[in-house]
């Protein structure tokens, strides 16, 4: 099992940046997969991003280009860099966490959310 936390919301204008961190309870790189998906008033929980122990990468179109992905084993911890954020970033924020077992299940673990809101 993992405990994932989130930290570094806020409010902030449109076009400026914001770091999201996610620090887990257990080495990361035991964890095959990590990532954020946002849910925004109204609407289903999307994948914003996530990437692998082999730091592979992947993004939604919606944030391509804006949003950064990475990771730190040290501090076992994954961060979201956001820059040129847009209104319609605003949404609540989730760290996720994939872990396969040895019998091949899978097993998600969500941390409890944190808000990012953009004003226009």
């Amino acid at each position: 099992q993992v405990e994932l936390v989130e930290s570094g919301g806020g409010l902030v204008q449109a076009g400026g940046s914001l770091r999201l961190s996610c620090t887990a309870s257990r080495s990361i790189d035991s964890i095959n997969a990590l990532g954020w998906y946002r849910q925004a008033p109204g609407k289903q929980r999307e994948l914003v991003a996530h990437i692998t122990t082999g730091s592979l990468t992947n993004y939604a179109d919606s944030v391509k280009g804006r949003f950064t992905i990475s990771r730190d084993s040290a501090k076992n911890m994954v961060y979201l860099q956001m820059d040129s954020l847009k209104p319609e970033d605003t949404a609540v924020y989730y760290c996720h966490g994939v872990i396969v077992g040895a019998d091949m299940r899978f097993d998600d673990y969500w941390g409890q959310g944190t808000q990012v809101t953009v004003s226009s």
